[in-house]
């Protein structure tokens, strides 16, 4: 059974593993401290301490020497009793460094040697001496005291030796903990960061391909499904959109089936109606009185609208299917826009709406089908016209556009009607779409922007347009400019 990494257990083994390396970093750090801790004890407590007293007793053994040179020559008492205060002093200080001494150590101790020749210079050891003031002095051959003073100095030596010793691996202690520290803070920086980019990336890439794919519905209709990348809440959600997408396509595809069809099997009757009102009103059955005739014609031109609807159903089928073929000529920009123009200048005229251009003197060929870039252009024109008021003026404009992939001819058709709300610009190049505002006031299937929009795409260009509402809209679409030029 294989384990599904969802977003939850992403982000625990994210904080799971920075919390365990924090954790670490702290131990490591307690452990050194601790033993840095240790060293400084021993040093305070034995090694200054050891040092001290022998510097005592080294002071003490020359005082002793001294006072008993001076006895000797002066016979006084009172070296006696100095004698006996330096010897009390000497016998603490050892005591207390025999005090510090670990009972189990070294065979050769220096301390515990000197305690026991001193103690062998006593008459009667320790239990004869108390270390107490008397006219019985007890002197020590200077000798021994000399012998002692170079000991001690020796002994206090490696004291000094083992300090400068502890001192360094006090030091060590503390660089190691530094570095460790360094690495553990290094490594929790590092990976926090490398934890940030990739539940950053986890979440942001999955949710981008969303987003496009939305868009990509909104816009144009899903033409692939998003990538699933991952197995988690994310990739499910992908998933569940691209199943929803496939549903909306598949719905797309059988709609449009059914109405290619269904324009198909309407055709043929309706052309037979046509061509029997076409009789009637030409007499050919007999003749007709002016009503009849009158309602003749309304009949006739609702069936003419009838085929125009179809013709447009049947031929966004086949744009969709890529039965429609493109055939793609040189020719003259300008000579499209004429054409066009004097195709609708008749509509124009009987809404008093003025079409006026704005054409280079020079431009290059385009390349494309002429025939289908007419129906373009006219159905453009056909919707300039159709949202303008009486008295308005329709701009149509050619040039040269630079775009990333070299030049191309930009053709704008600019009206001066009530224009397209924002949260609908997206929407008006999708079939059967009609703006909100003029859905009850203007005829149409909303068929021609989306027939509009394949022809250019299948030329290769884009179609767009900018609007303001109540200043009216620009229409542009680009073609590609001939290689014969």
């Amino acid at each position: 059974m294989k384990i599904k990494f969802g977003i939850m257990i992403k982000f625990f083994l994210f904080y799971f593993i920075l919390i365990s390396i924090f954790n670490g970093t702290i131990v490591v750090l307690f452990i050194h401290i601790q033993e840095i801790m240790k060293i400084s004890e021993d040093v305070v407590n034995k090694n200054f301490r050891i040092s001290s007293a022998s510097k005592k007793m080294i002071e003490s053994l020359l005082w002793m020497a001294e006072t008993e040179s001076k006895y000797n020559l002066l016979k006084k008492d009172d070296y006696k009793t100095y004698f006996a205060s330096a010897q009390r002093q000497f016998e603490e200080n050892l005591t207390e460094i025999l005090l510090l001494m670990p009972m189990e150590g070294k065979a050769e101790n220096p301390w515990k040697e000197l305690f026991k020749d001193y103690v062998d210079q006593l008459p009667g050891g320790l239990e004869g001496h108390n270390g107490e003031e008397s006219s019985d002095v007890l002197w020590i051959p200077e000798e021994a005291i000399n012998d002692w003073v170079k000991r001690i100095s020796k002994a206090r030596s490696d004291n000094e030796l083992q300090i400068e010793a502890e001192m360094r691996g006090l030091n060590h202690r503390g660089e190691m903990a530094v570095k460790w520290g360094l690495v553990g803070l290094a490594c929790s920086a590092l990976l926090g960061l490398m934890g940030i980019i990739f539940l950053t990336r986890s979440m942001s890439r999955p949710l981008r391909e969303l987003l496009r794919g939305i868009h990509s519905i909104s816009r144009e209709g899903l033409r692939e499904p998003i990538r699933i990348r991952s197995k988690d809440e994310f990739g499910e959600l992908a998933g569940a959109f691209n199943d929803m997408a496939n549903r909306l396509r598949d719905e797309e595809r059988m709609r449009s089936d059914f109405i290619s069809m269904l324009s198909h099997e309407i055709r043929t009757p309706l052309t037979s109606i046509r061509e029997s009102v076409n009789l009637i009103s030409e007499e050919v059955m007999g003749n007709i009185n002016d009503r009849q005739r009158r309602f003749l014609e309304i009949a006739s031109k609702e069936i003419e609208r009838i085929c125009e609807l179809l013709n447009h159903l049947m031929q966004v089928s086949r744009l969709e299917a890529g039965a429609v073929s493109i055939r793609r000529i040189p020719f003259s920009p300008a000579d499209l826009v004429s054409g066009s123009i004097y195709r609708v200048t008749p509509a124009a005229e009987a809404r008093d709406i003025k079409i006026r251009t704005e054409i280079p003197a020079q431009l290059p060929q385009a390349m494309g089908d002429p025939e289908n870039l007419q129906q373009v252009l006219m159905n453009l024109l056909g919707n300039a016209i159709k949202f303008s008021s009486p008295g308005d003026n329709i701009v149509v404009r050619i040039h040269v556009d630079q775009g990333p992939a070299g030049k191309w001819l930009k053709f704008s058709v600019e009206d001066n009607g009530p224009g397209i709300p924002p949260d609908e610009l997206t929407m008006v190049f999708h079939k059967y779409y009609r703006a909100s505002g003029i859905r009850n006031q203007v005829d149409g299937a909303g068929l021609g922007l989306s027939i509009s929009k394949h022809i250019v795409e299948a030329h290769g260009g884009v179609i767009g347009v900018e609007s303001q509402v109540g200043k009216g809209s620009n229409f542009t679409f680009t073609l590609p400019i001939s290689s014969e030029e």
